[in-house]
């Protein structure tokens, strides 16, 4: 009798022990679920991040800075691309800036308002084997504007800028979509403000664009409401050679992985989760 008891006292206090071994599992934050394969990744390639910038509820922001967080430590990310209608006054990057200690990397932002000061730069990054990275950020805003004098200083610097550039990769970020909604676009403001960006794309050869709305002539908000709160997706990322293939990723950031052969973007999700793996190859080829 006293060893039936001591057995089933046994198994009582591990039985607890595993649950107590789960609890604290679950409860614990993912670390981002990227598994390296060998034979494509080297210590040469460099990482960066991209995020839709923008209001969040305060849930949703943590989650997201905590996970963009540990990946900049786990990848030793060299900066960060924040897709933004407000520059340097956008809340998620100066809740980063001020809160999270473990950002040791650059915040680049994209404008899309009336905002003092021009909107546009180039950051270059020097890659593998003499290589280099342009990521070229621009102001929408004046390109929406056709009547502005600054659509057609913007698209000018643009032009000497991508036709100065050695560069392997060219990125190129901003806040609207070059993609329009439907394909068959009607209204012509919209035309007018998507086909010049297009079409210089094409002519010098840019890789692929980043931006904070999912296509051109989208009117809504895309803060979807759910039982959860408001959701700021983003970022979007298109791929550019004949067409423009449209990538659309969950509410979460997007891992970029620079080789002098390929760009391999992760679509991360707030727990870490890779949903979505897009290689970008040279000469415009895209593998899934």
């Amino acid at each position: 009798m006293e060893r039936k008891s001591w057995v089933c006292t046994l198994i009582t206090q591990i039985s607890l022990c595993f649950a107590l071994f789960v609890a604290l599992q679950i409860g614990r934050p993912q670390k981002p679920i990227i598994y390296h394969n060998t034979t494509e990744t080297s210590h040469h390639d460099i990482y960066f991040i991209s995020v839709r910038g923008g209001s969040r509820p305060p849930k949703q922001q943590t989650d997201l800075l905590k996970q963009m967080a540990e990946v900049v430590k786990t990848y030793k990310a060299r900066f960060v691309i924040n897709i933004s209608e407000l520059g340097e006054d956008d809340p998620l990057m100066l809740n980063a800036t001020w809160n999270f200690q473990s950002f040791k990397v650059p915040w680049y932002t994209t404008k899309a308002s009336k905002l003092r000061g021009a909107g546009y730069f180039v950051k270059q990054v020097k890659i593998p084997y003499g290589q280099t990275l342009d990521v070229i950020a621009v102001d929408t805003s004046s390109l929406q504007d056709t009547s502005n004098d600054g659509q057609n200083d913007q698209l000018n610097w643009l032009m000497r800028t991508l036709e100065a550039s050695n560069a392997s990769w060219r990125i190129i970020a901003g806040f609207h979509s070059i993609v329009a909604c439907d394909k068959n676009i009607e209204q012509m403001e919209t035309k007018e403000a998507v086909e010049p960006l297009h079409r210089i794309f094409l002519k010098y050869g840019v890789n692929a664009y980043l931006s904070g709305q999912p296509c051109a002539n989208s009117f809504h908000t895309d803060n979807d409401i759910s039982n959860r709160g408001p959701v700021t997706k983003g970022p979007y990322f298109t791929t550019m050679h004949q067409r423009p293939v449209f990538k659309k990723t969950v509410n979460g950031f997007l891992l970029h992985r620079v080789s002098s052969l390929e760009i391999v973007n992760y679509f991360v999700t707030l727990t870490g989760e890779v949903v979505d793996r897009l290689a970008l190859q040279q000469w415009g080829k895209e593998a899934m």
